[in-house]
């Protein structure tokens, strides 16, 4: 008898701790759409080849900088684990200088960075 009290009660401990587990009740918000990580990381990898094409055709000042931080905001998206996170976050500084070469007018550093980017984004897939 005093086996099977300890067995209810941590089966009802157990129990109690999954029914209101934050991670059980986790959802996404109405209207907002959740990005398996690979996905994630093509939409941001897809989002620099648009800047880096933007440099290209001679886009320069605020509008690639507006571009680039398209690709900053989709870089928010990428959740898998702490180990890509933190590269995620390097690989953000670097569309952040970017960014700020953007707006002082360095066309030719903004796409270098943009470059150095690309590469560390597309290296956290091997991180998954």
């Amino acid at each position: 008898m005093k086996i099977l009290k300890k067995i209810l009660l941590s089966l009802l401990i157990a129990a109690s701790m999954g029914a209101v587990s934050t991670s059980v009740l986790a959802e996404t918000d109405k209207g907002r759409v959740t990005y398996a990580p690979a996905d994630a990381i093509d939409m941001v990898v897809g989002k620099i080849k648009v800047a880096l094409d933007a440099t290209a055709s001679g886009t320069q000042g605020d509008a690639l900088a507006d571009l680039i931080k398209d690709a900053s905001d989709a870089s928010k998206e990428i959740n898998a684990n702490d180990k890509v996170d933190i590269a995620r976050s390097k690989a953000n500084n670097v569309l952040k200088s970017a960014r700020k070469l953007a707006q002082e007018g360095k066309a030719k550093e903004a796409e270098e960075a943009l470059k150095d980017a690309s590469k560390k984004f597309e290296a956290l897939k091997s991180l998954i």
